[in-house]
C-alpha cells in the first residue's frame, strides 16, 4: 500500500479535499500536518457539502483513521464544532480520530492578537489580510517557547497555570503595545476549557509513534496539506504568506513520519488561478474573463468568505512548485469552469525589468513587476457532462491539458476534474 502527501501547488483553494476524498479509498489513515482552523477543505458527496477546517476531510468515509499531527496549531472549539456538525450529517467519529498530545493549542487570546496585529498593519497600509484566526500569534508563541499543547490539558491545574501566565501577556500586548481593546475574561476562558478538557483528552495521543507503527503494520497513510506551495512562510510570496511550511517538507516536521516511506507525492493544480488577500499575483485579471472564473468557478474562501482573486494559469508558478515539492503526479482540478470561455490563456514565461525569464522570483518585489507572456488557446464550449475518461473530452481540452502537462516538466496526470462532486472525475 502506497503513502501519499497531496499538497497544493498555487496559492491554496485548488480542491485538495475533492482530491483527497478521491483518493482516500486506497489509504487506511488520513493525517492533517500542518496549518489550523484557516484552512478551509470543501467536499460535495452526492450534492451534500462538508467544510472542514480542522478534521481531515477523509472522515466522511467511514473506514478511514483520521488524525491531527503535531504541525498542527489546534482550534479545539472549532475541532469540537465540526464534529458536532459531522454528528448531525450522520457521520460517527467513533475510535477513528486522534490528535496530536504536542500539538499547540489557538486559544481565545491568539485570535486578539491577530485581529489587533492586522489592524495595526492596515493603518500603515501593509496589512497581510489574514483569517484573523489566531494562526500566527499560535505559531509564534510555539517559536518563542511559551506555546500551550494540548498534553497540557490532561493536567488542569498546570493548564491553568500556563494560560494565567500568557492570558497576562497577551492583555498588555494588545492594551499597551497594539492600544487596542482585550475584551476577554480569564475566569471564562478557564470555565470554558474545563467543559472542553475532558472532551478533548480521550483522543490524545503521541501520533507520530502512532503512525509509524501503523505503517509497519503495512497501514497505508495520505497526508492532507492545508493551504498552498505559494503560502509557505519560507518559500512563498513572503510576507504574504501562511505561518507555517506548507511544501513537502513539513510532512516530516509536523508529523513525525520519514518522508523517505513517502511513494507518492501528488500536487493539486487548479486549470487557473487563485489567491485569497494581499501579495503580487502577475497573472490576476481585471477584466471580463476574471470576473466569469470568480463567478463560474465559486470563488470564495471557504473559511472566510471572501472573493478569491483570478487569473490564468500560470506555468511558471507551477515549474518552481515542481521543484520544491517534487512532484511525482498532478490532479488537474476545475477544468469545468473554463467551458464556456472561447479563448483561454496559460503564462508560459515572465519579463521582469526588461528581461524574459522562465523562472519564478525568490524575491516577491521582482514578482510584484513580472508581466505574464501568455500562450492562447480554443476554448471546447461544451459541457464535460458524461467524460468518463480522458479520451471523452473535447479536442481543444486535451490540447489545453497537453500544454499545461509540457510546461509543467511532463509530470503525470492521476486525474482530471470536471465537476464538483465526487463522480465528477475521470481517473488517470
Amino acid at each position: 500500500m502506497a503513502n501519499s502527501v497531496v499538497i497544493g501547488s498555487q496559492w491554496g483553494d485548488e480542491g485538495k479535499a475533492k482530491v483527497i476524498d478521491y483518493i482516500s479509498d486506497k489509504s487506511d489513515i488520513v493525517v492533517r500536518y500542518q496549518g489550523g482552523a484557516n484552512a478551509g477543505h470543501t467536499v460535495i458527496v452526492d450534492g451534500k457539502k462538508f467544510v472542514f477546517h480542522l478534521i481531515p476531510s477523509g472522515i466522511i468515509s467511514k473506514d478511514k483513521i483520521c488524525v491531527i499531527a503535531n504541525g498542527v496549531v489546534f482550534d479545539a472549539e472549532q475541532f469540537l464544532r465540526e464534529i458536532d456538525e459531522l454528528t448531525e450529517q450522520g457521520i460517527e467519529i467513533g475510535n477513528r480520530l486522534f490528535v496530536s498530545d504536542i500539538a499547540h493549542l489557538v486559544l481565545p487570546y491568539h485570535k486578539v492578537v491577530d485581529g489587533a496585529s492586522e489592524e495595526a498593519l492596515e493603518r500603515q497600509g501593509s496589512k497581510i489580510g489574514t483569517t484573523k484566526r489566531g494562526i500566527g500569534p499560535a505559531y509564534s508563541d510555539k517559536s518563542s517557547r511559551c506555546g500551550i499543547r494540548a498534553g497540557d490539558l490532561l493536567d488542569f491545574d498546570n493548564f491553568v497555570k500556563k494560560l494565567t501566565a500568557q492570558f497576562n501577556e497577551k492583555k498588555r500586548l494588545v492594551e499597551q503595545f497594539y492600544g487596542a481593546k482585550f475584551d476577554l475574561s480569564l475566569e471564562e476562558i478557564i470555565e470554558k476549557y474545563k467543559e472542553i478538557a475532558p472532551k478533548i483528552t480521550p483522543l490524545l495521543t503521541d501520533t507520530s509513534r502512532f503512525l509509524f507503527e501503523q505503517s509497519k503494520a503495512g497501514k497505508s497513510v495520505l497526508f492532507e496539506g492545508a493551504q498552498g506551495t505559494f503560502l509557505d512562510i519560507d518559500h512563498g510570496t513572503y510576507p504574504y504568506v501562511t505561518s507555517s511550511n506548507t511544501s513537502v517538507g513539513s510532512v516530516a516536521t509536523g508529523s513525525g513520519f520519514a518522508l523517505n516511506k513517502l511513494d507518492e507525492i501528488i500536487g493539486i493544480v487548479k486549470v487557473y488561478t487563485t489567491r485569497v488577500g494581499n501579495g503580487p499575483f502577475p497573472t490576476e485579471l481585471f477584466d471580463e474573463d476574471g470576473e466569469n472564473l470568480q463567478t463560474i468557478g465559486g470563488e470564495r474562501g471557504a473559511t472566510t468568505g471572501r472573493p478569491r482573486r483570478c487569473g490564468w494559469f500560470d506555468s511558471v508558478l507551477l515549474r518552481k512548485s515542481i521543484q520544491l515539492n517534487g512532484f511525482t503526479k498532478l490532479a488537474i482540478t476545475k477544468l469545468d469552469v473554463l467551458n464556456t470561455f472561447e479563448k483561454i490563456k496559460i503564462c508560459t514565461k515572465y519579463e521582469i525589468d526588461g528581461k524574459i525569464t522562465d523562472q519564478f522570483p525568490s524575491i516577491p518585489e521582482m514578482l510584484e513587476r513580472a508581466k505574464p507572456i501568455y500562450e492562447e488557446f480554443d476554448g471546447w464550449l461544451c459541457s464535460l457532462e458524461g467524460c468518463t475518461k480522458y479520451e471523452d473530452l473535447p479536442e481543444n481540452a486535451k490540447k489545453y491539458l497537453a500544454r499545461l502537462k509540457e510546461l509543467c516538466y511532463g509530470v503525470e496526470f492521476s486525474m482530471v476534474s470536471i465537476g464538483p462532486d465526487r463522480k465528477e472525475t475521470i481517473g488517470m
